[in-house]
């Protein structure tokens, strides 16, 4: 036996590693104890520093000892010259160099990082850029050493066509550098401004960039950064919030205005003026479901002298602060209401605002695309484009071939399903509103669309009968209540199972439930607060099987005409 070395059994080596273990547990408390006890004691010297270079050493993220070493550095800072300020701080970095190949993303070191770079008397930014560059190089996804490059960037006024340049190595290097592509993002609107859309960068730029980002998605198509960085450069600016319409009802002595985006309007505030034949009015706005949380529909109570109807007209202004429009509508003498409200159809509502030229772009990209697509077509990321690209260019015109796509979608990205089928409703109801304005009615028909959101219900106040039988749809969302002069709701076929969270509409005449999930009178209870609803069909829905369902709708909604069978 001698001559031949002892090999640990299994459990020897599993009881060193627990000693071991226990060791550094019990050098780690101890040391801890002591870090925290001269900082109750208040000795911020060089000695507690070392304490905290032997713990933040191994676990860097330690937040509340990198605050005691600022709170140290702070103390010497008072104390020393310039020059032991600015030796310390270079030992300081040098540490924390340490601390971050421990872990390239903790918060606490590059934070404090930041903190020392702002406390250095003489800093080496450059020094600081080729750091950023090292750890990028290791790994290019590295959003806290992104956030830190661009702190570094603003302090040492790098140009931005430095940066630009920066991105480009990165990106050559590696398609997939989705945080190189999001810069590139911010930089071009800086560097080429579109004078047109704020935010955005010039179409000579989109140009050269398209190519860019072709080269990446042909290069591997299911790679998701550079499909994004596309469907970025295929966007439009959000432009501000306008009004959408005006609405005025002698009826309801109401004024109601929606606006294109959420706003809020703070009570008391000037946000919205009103003005009625060129005098302001004092009234007190708020929400169709009265929580005035920032909103598409605002609106107020008109007092008696708004609508007097001996008078042979009155006007109506709104003025808005917050994007310095207005709009306004005149109630002639004998009518009943009035209003003001810009084309869906002539504004782009939907559509990107697109040039001749970026036309000719997008209808060049969306053949690419489809090219692409035969190459691979189960491709998630290429059918989306399409999608969206044929939604840029006419949705009318590319329905068909667009509700396609989104089938096709479907069965190849499955997990998404949800989400397709909400962007796929979002689409119908889009052009559902479209063909409303070529028709110029105030009827709107998305039957039988598998319909399981509804959006836009901004755009809808002026409607009067809205029919959204045979879908797909749950609940009805409070948004509803945009629709103002709505008097017949076809929901028949659907999934509804309450009307809970619905606010009143204030004109609803007929509503049809049939076929649908309703299981309890007291699901119908909002109902109750509809001031002209008459005609309510129950027809094959659970709540009908119920022996008192007719006697409690009875007392549940007086005024009503129920039909259960």
């Amino acid at each position: 036996m001698h001559g031949r070395l002892k090999v640990k059994t299994t459990e020897e080596q599993a009881k060193a590693k627990r000693l071991e273990r226990e060791k550094k547990l019990r050098q780690y408390i101890a040391v801890t104890t002591a870090i925290f006890e001269k900082r109750k004691a208040g000795q911020l010297d060089k000695e507690a520093l070392e304490l905290t270079n032997q713990i933040l050493g191994a676990n860097p993220d330690f937040a509340t000892l990198w605050n005691f070493r600022r709170e140290i550095f702070l103390h010497l800072e008072k104390e020393g010259s310039p020059e032991e300020m600015q030796a310390l701080c270079q030992g300081e970095l040098s540490f924390l160099e340490t601390c971050l190949r421990v872990n390239p993303k903790s918060y606490g070191t590059w934070h404090h990082r930041c903190w020392v770079m702002g406390h250095v008397p003489h800093p080496d930014w450059a020094r600081e850029l080729e750091l950023c560059a090292k750890f990028l190089e290791s790994d290019d996804r590295n959003f806290h050493c992104w956030d830190y490059r661009r702190f570094v960037v603003l302090r040492a006024q790098v140009q931005a066509e430095d940066e630009l340049r920066f991105t480009d190595g990165l990106i050559t290097r590696n398609f997939s550098n989705y945080s190189s592509w999001h810069y590139r993002s911010r930089l071009l609107p800086h560097l080429h401004p579109d004078p047109r859309q704020p935010g955005r960068p010039t179409e000579a730029v989109l140009l050269t960039e398209l190519q860019l980002v072709q080269n990446a998605f042909f290069t591997d198509p299911n790679d998701q950064s550079a499909w994004f960085y596309h469907r970025w450069l295929l966007g439009r600016a959000n432009p501000e919030p306008t009004f959408l319409c005006i609405y005025v009802s002698r009826d309801d002595a109401s004024l109601v205005v929606a606006f294109s985006q959420p706003v809020g309007v703070m009570p008391g505030s000037d946000d919205l003026i009103l003005f009625v034949d060129e005098a302001p009015v004092v009234v007190v706005w708020h929400t169709p479901d009265g929580r005035n949380r920032p909103g598409h529909v605002w609106l107020c109570d008109l007092p008696a002298s708004a609508l007097n109807d001996q008078w042979p007209q009155h006007s109506f202004r709104v003025h808005w602060a917050g994007g310095e429009t207005q709009k306004e509508c005149v109630l002639f003498q004998g009518c009943r209401d009035c209003w003001c409200r810009d084309s869906v159809i002539e504004e782009q509502v939907f559509r990107c605002e697109l040039s001749v030229e970026k036309s000719t772009l997008l209808q060049s990209e969306l053949e690419s695309c489809k090219e692409l697509q035969a190459l691979e077509p189960e491709n998630k990321w290429c059918l989306l484009t399409i999608i969206l690209l044929m939604w840029a260019l006419d949705p009318l015109v590319y329905e068909r071939e667009t509700l396609h796509y989104f089938d096709t979608l479907k069965a190849v990205d499955p997990m998404r399903s949800a989400y397709l089928d909400d962007l796929r409703s979002r689409f119908l109801v889009e052009n559902g509103i479209l063909r409303m304005e070529y028709a110029e009615a105030r009827v709107v028909d998305l039957s039988g669309r598998g319909l399981t959101i509804l959006c836009h219900l901004e755009q809808l106040l002026l409607i009067t009968h809205l029919n959204l039988a045979g879908n797909r749809l749950r609940r009805l969302p409070p948004t509803l209540a945009a629709l103002r002069c709505l008097q017949v709701l076809e929901l028949d076929g659907n999934q509804i199972e309450t009307m809970e969270g619905l606010p009143p509409l204030p004109h609803l005449e007929e509503l049809s439930l049939c076929s649908n999930r309703v299981q309890r009178p007291a699901d119908l209870r909002p109902l109750a607060s509809f001031p002209r609803l008459r005609l309510l069909a129950l027809q094959d829905n659970p709540v009908g099987s119920l022996p008192t369902a007719q006697s409690e709708l009875a007392a549940l909604l007086p005024q009503v005409e129920v039909t259960l069978a």
